[in-house]
């Protein structure tokens, strides 16, 4: 589902991804009120949101999508690559974020792999702007993300310092010589002991605590 004010961006994005064929877009949303209310009558798989927008702005819509149950993902779509929205919209549960000017095959790719939960949407930016946010943190905040790492093994706390460096699964298997699935069922206990949504709340998890530099 696309949600944006700008008509003109949602026709963009849908003529970009229903040129593949694996991709349907489901519904469509102007601001934010009108995106939480599709939502519950499109059950999209991914919503792709703007943050700015009227009555309702992307990040208050995210928090109510994601307190669903079984909710869909959700990616912000920006125009900037350091937003304090973004920031806050990653913490509350958002998988990651693309930014509105990224090439037409990198949109469809992105989206391909926030289906698949094997990486985040753009990883080296997503790795820039959590590091950028990281640094704003105060000490109180880095003890308490260490308190929390306490729960991971040696090998979750392997795979987390390199999912925050935003590898794929499959560049975590090669990089720990075992195989993808095995990573996907380190990942997913490690996101279970920690209480955490997503990858990208684990990898600012990892940043907080100076696990990932």
């Amino acid at each position: 589902m696309l949600v944006d004010d700008e008509e003109l961006v949602r026709f963009g994005l849908r003529t970009v991804l229903e040129s593949d064929d694996g991709i349907e877009v489901v519904g469509e949303a102007a601001d934010g009120i009108d995106a939480v209310a599709a939502v519950r009558t499109v059950h999209p798989d991914i919503v792709l949101m703007d943050i700015r927008m009227p009555r309702m702005d992307g990040l208050a819509a995210a928090r109510q999508i994601l307190s669903h149950p079984d909710p869909p993902k959700v990616a912000i779509l920006t125009t900037f690559h350091l937003d304090e929205y973004v920031f806050a919209a990653l913490e509350a549960g958002a998988s990651g974020f693309l930014l509105k000017d990224t090439p037409p095959r990198q949109i469809v790719a992105a989206v391909r792999a926030i289906d698949a939960g094997s990486a985040m949407l753009s990883p080296a930016v997503t790795r820039r702007l959590i590091a950028e946010f990281v640094g704003r943190r105060t000490q109180p905040r880095r003890d308490e993300a260490m308190r929390r790492l306490r729960v991971l093994s040696d090998r979750e706390r392997e795979v987390l310092t390199l999912l925050g460096r935003g590898l794929s699964n499959a560049d975590i298997a090669r990089e720990l010589f075992m195989s993808e699935a095995t990573v996907k069922t380190y990942v997913s206990r490690m996101l279970t002991k920690l209480g955490l949504a997503n990858r990208t709340q684990a990898a600012i998890l990892g940043h907080d605590a100076g696990l990932v530099a």
